[in-house]
């Protein structure tokens, strides 16, 4: 079996499978490490991925130690196969969530060679291990009642609690097959193999037709379809959303305090998001994610941060208060835990252009934008237009002060770029004068202060000599011209000071304090940013080779967290939807350049 350290498992070693509501993260050793009931953002039952002691966790696998394991998807789906392999025989577990009724956890145990002894342990610890709960378990199944929820567990094995859980012993020979169904409520439901079976059709089938919308069919197709599928996983079906990630609070560095709550959806993503799916054909999930924008255009205040929040929770509320959970000693000890997102106030001017870039995008490739988003966006970008001059907290959300950054800056310059054209290719009536010369005096701005003429590129801030990896969107968005001398020179210096293997970091900490202890990985998000570059740069050997070597950093399943470690570890939220965003983006940019 896997040798956890300090009782946990490696980031890497977990697959994700889920319901469109939420997931769970299932590790190579048949533990589920990590779920939340109903929803993303909800307390979680099992978490023992922040507290190995405390966090609870649900457990399926052959007794013994002297196992060896595997896990692959079902090809083209999000079902997870964990192989355990060993001297009694082979033996697979099989999880996935049924998408047509959600909140269920189905688990399958079928026995492929010999005869298999197992063990099955259910410990669930309710509201993040904060409430207590009574437990009944029998022939049938096991109960769990909580204050404010009730799991019931269908088992296929003779159950018997534990006070706090639940604990069985079974066996499976060649061919058998014993199935258990969590599901929320303290109904008892009887679940026959045939019910199962005939779920894990339903299931895989519905995968397998999704992505045969898809219309990418170039190079790298498993990483591309594994990340859309990925990303699909991440969105919340109710209202369309997109969580950044659906775990809270996994370090950047072991140890360290950089843990944040990543369960929420990021207007910063809309672009990225948008372009993605549209680009792979997924149109109705880009105008389910623009008709959440558009709510929350509507719904707008201006407010300390601006009319826009920089996150929403999935369900469109403004309310992410932080709070850390004490109680619970994080990832390998990487305290605090937090619940909760305390950037959600910050003023981040960079959102607007994210922002008008997706609507650009779903304007021209999908549906025509309506009255009443116009004009909010033409409240919006008044509001921006008389603001967009401010220091703020920029894109890495640093809590060291606000500063005049670069990136922040272009965003507002794509922004008033993309709002004239909308209005030029509709019609629309707009304050063409004014969004002209603030997207003008912008533009100079960049040029005359972000451009440090000593280091010859680019910098995180004006003031600054630091480079950031953040201005490698530059001529992603069509601020300058891939071949510009100013940007090759850019480039040059991002991969002199800031790449290390193709790995490349988003700014070097020592030389840009950020008001937070501690180092960090380097952030995947920026490799494959890198990678789209160097390809426009027309050096494509170079960008196809950063591209290849960055795959080999993901996990046995083709999944990214949001950072990876010195030693190639992943570290951060997991997995992050960012990172497989920018990932579709290089693959199909660098796919057409090679032709």
């Amino acid at each position: 079996m896997t040798d956890r350290v300090d009782a946990y498992l490696p980031i890497a070693d977990h697959g994700v499978i889920g319901d469109l509501q939420t997931v769970a993260l299932v590790g190579v050793d048949g533990t589920i490490d990590w779920y939340c009931p109903g929803r993303f953002d909800a307390p979680s039952v099992f978490g023992s991925l922040l507290d190995a002691t405390r966090g609870g966790f649900y457990r399926i696998a052959p007794a013994g130690d002297d196992w060896t394991h595997k896990q692959l998807y079902y090809p083209d789906t999000n079902v997870l196969i964990t192989r355990f392999l060993g001297p009694p025989g082979v033996v697979e577990v099989i999880d996935f969530m049924p998408t047509d009724e959600p909140g269920r956890l189905v688990r399958r145990v079928v026995g492929i060679r010999g005869e298999v002894r197992m063990t099955i342990e259910i410990e669930p610890r309710f509201d993040y291990g904060r409430a207590e709960h009574e437990t009944t378990a029998d022939e049938s199944g096991a109960v769990f009642f909580s204050p404010d929820l009730a799991l019931t567990l269908a088992s296929a094995a003779p159950l018997r609690s534990t006070g706090s859980g639940a604990l069985g012993e079974f066996t499976v020979s060649d061919n058998e097959t014993r199935s258990f169904v969590l599901h929320p409520g303290a109904e008892r439901r009887p679940y026959c193999e045939d019910d199962v079976r005939r779920l894990f059709a339903d299931t895989t089938q519905y995968w397998l037709d999704w992505l045969k919308g898809c219309t990418y069919h170039g190079r790298w197709s498993e990483m591309v379809y594994r990340s859309a599928l990925t990303l699909k996983l991440l969105t919340y079906k109710p209202t369309g959303a997109i969580v950044a990630a659906p775990t809270t609070s996994l370090p950047e560095q072991v140890g360290g305090e950089r843990n944040w709550d990543y369960r929420y959806t990021w207007i910063r993503d809309a672009s990225f998001t948008v372009y993605a799916l549209l680009r792979l054909g997924f149109k109705q999930e880009a105008e389910e994610f623009t008709a959440w924008l558009r709510a929350r255009v509507r719904g707008m205040e201006v407010g300390e941060g601006g009319p826009l929040q920089i996150m929403y929770g999935v369900d469109g509320r403004a309310d992410l208060d932080e709070i850390t959970l004490d109680h619970l000693e994080g990832y390998r000890g990487s305290a605090p835990v937090r619940v909760g997102n305390g950037a959600a106030k910050q003023l981040q001017l960079d959102i607007y252009g994210e922002l008008l870039d997706s609507w650009y995008l779903f304007d021209k490739y999908g549906r025509p934008i309506f009255y009443d988003g116009w004009q909010a966006i033409c409240e919006m970008l008044g509001w921006l237009a008389d603001n967009w001059d401010r220091p703020d907290e920029g894109i890495w959300e640093t809590r060291g002060g606000q500063q005049n950054f670069t990136y922040s800056r272009l965003m507002c310059w794509v922004a008033f770029d993309r709002a004239i054209r909308i209005g030029e290719n509709r019609g629309l009536p707009r304050d063409t004068d004014r969004w002209t010369a603030a997207r003008d005096a912008i533009f100079r701005q960049i040029h005359e202060r972000a451009f440090h003429e000593e280091r010859g590129a680019f910098v995180q801030h004006y003031d600054s000599d630091v480079v950031d990896a953040s201005v490698l969107l530059m001529p992603l968005v069509r601020f300058i011209s891939p071949t510009d001398p100013r940007w090759l020179s850019t480039l040059d210096l991002i991969s002199k000071e800031l790449v290390s293997d193709s790995l490349v970091y988003r700014y070097n900490v020592e030389a840009s304090p950020d008001g937070l202890r501690g180092d960090e990985g380097t952030f995947s998000i920026c490799t494959f940013w890198w990678v789209e570059a160097l390809g426009r740069a027309g050096r494509l050997d170079e960008a196809r080779l950063s591209l290849e070597k960055m795959f080999t950093y993901a996990n046995h399943l083709g999944l990214y967290s949001e950072e990876i470690g010195p030693t190639g570890e992943l570290l951060g939220n997991f997995p992050q939807a960012f990172t497989h965003l920018s990932l579709i983006s290089a693959a199909v940019n660098l796919d057409h350049r090679l032709g």
